[in-house]
């Protein structure tokens, strides 16, 4: 998670992108750094949206500016920038950082995992956020649930996918723990940011990838490397985004402008969400009718065997875990086990009732 398009700039450069920004007469300009390309639609389009939000709803008191992967750092040293208090806000997913903690992976997807739904019940009601705050207090960082994919895509596949022996030797560009259930049935998993995608996919250096659905998919052009696009995305079944805040700077911040920071991060979760429902649905249809994708559902015997790899790596991980990543296994798995008895009760079965009424 090589990398041109993603390349730091020079040190003379960076040691004035990293200067600090000027406070003056009460009103604070803040630096957003995020793993996306710019303008990338969803991800990249709601961080500009919760940066725009927070300066509206503080009327200037705060205002935060957006740059894109590589403009100030690369995509996937968001964490650290922020971290270290070289910029105030980032904007990435948690699970690019399991380097960190494997615990990381919770705040944002695990295989076979909770739906947006149940990760925002989870996060904003059953204890989640408190157990963040926790697992970033040594990094001085504020996490924040700020956007979420919705469900995404099992991924491109030059070739179609037809038994788990097609994964052996696979080269896939896989995060988090997705990945290392990859490698669990043979594949070989390719850590790279959005921009680097399409060029390793179309020169062979892959096999195989996935984003994050058809919305950004189709952006950013893998539709015209790749055709067999597969579902169901066990990797990523409700994908959090997270907006992370420079903690000594936040604690920094008055009340009213801290209080206005969570809540445009709140907003900014429902927001994308929508956006992604939206541009999704729109974007599969095209893929479909004019650029001749060919829609497959992975066959039952490699989503079994996906399954049976994910219980092999969340064990291993959990009893070779610190105290707080089992804690926060321990309460991620409790709600996930109470949630799907409802989810499955409630949701699931009226989308199998709106199927079988619709045809």
């Amino acid at each position: 998670m090589g990398r041109r398009s993603f390349m730091a700039a020079s040190a003379s450069a960076a040691g004035l992108a990293l200067a600090k920004p000027a406070l003056s007469q009460g009103l604070r300009e803040w630096r957003m750094v995020t793993a996306w390309p710019k303008g990338l639609p969803g991800v990249g389009t709601g961080a500009e949206r919760l940066a725009e939000r927070i300066s509206a709803m503080s009327n200037g008191k705060l205002t935060v500016k957006v740059h894109a992967a590589g403009e100030i750092v690369p995509a996937l040293q968001v964490f650290d920038a922020v971290s270290q208090g070289s910029v105030e806000m980032g904007h990435d997913a948690s699970f690019y950082h399991l380097g960190k903690s494997k615990a990381t992976a919770f705040f944002s997807a695990v295989p076979f995992g909770m739906s947006a739904n149940e990760t925002s019940a989870w996060i904003d009601h059953g204890g989640g956020q408190a157990l963040w705050e926790e697992l970033y207090e040594p990094f001085d960082l504020q996490p924040f649930a700020a956007g979420t994919t919705g469900t995404q895509m099992l991924g491109w596949f030059r070739h179609e996918l037809s038994s788990i022996d097609d994964l052996q030797g696979l080269k896939m560009r896989m995060p988090g723990l997705g990945g290392a259930v990859l490698e669990k049935v043979g594949a070989t998993v390719v850590l790279l940011p959005a921009g680097e995608i399409f060029p390793a996919l179309q020169s062979g250096a892959i096999d195989a990838a996935e984003f994050i659905g058809p919305y950004n998919d189709i952006a950013l052009g893998l539709h015209q490397v790749a055709k067999n696009y597969y579902s169901p995305g066990f990797q990523d079944s409700g994908t959090a985004l997270e907006c992370v805040v420079n903690k000594t700077q936040y604690n920094q911040l008055p009340k009213d402008l801290q209080h206005i920071v969570r809540v445009a991060c709140q907003a900014g979760y429902v927001d994308m969400w929508g956006e992604y429902q939206n541009g999704s649905a729109a974007a599969l249809q095209v893929m479909k009718n004019e650029h001749g994708v060919r829609l497959r559902r992975a066959p039952r015997e490699v989503i079994e065997a996906l399954g049976r790899a994910t219980r092999d790596v969340l064990e291993e991980e959990r009893a070779n875990a610190d105290p707080i990543t089992v804690k926060i296994f321990d309460s991620w798995d409790a709600s996930l086990t109470k949630q799907s008895e409802y989810t499955s009760f409630a949701e699931q079965a009226y989308l199998n009732a709106r199927k079988l009424v619709q045809g």
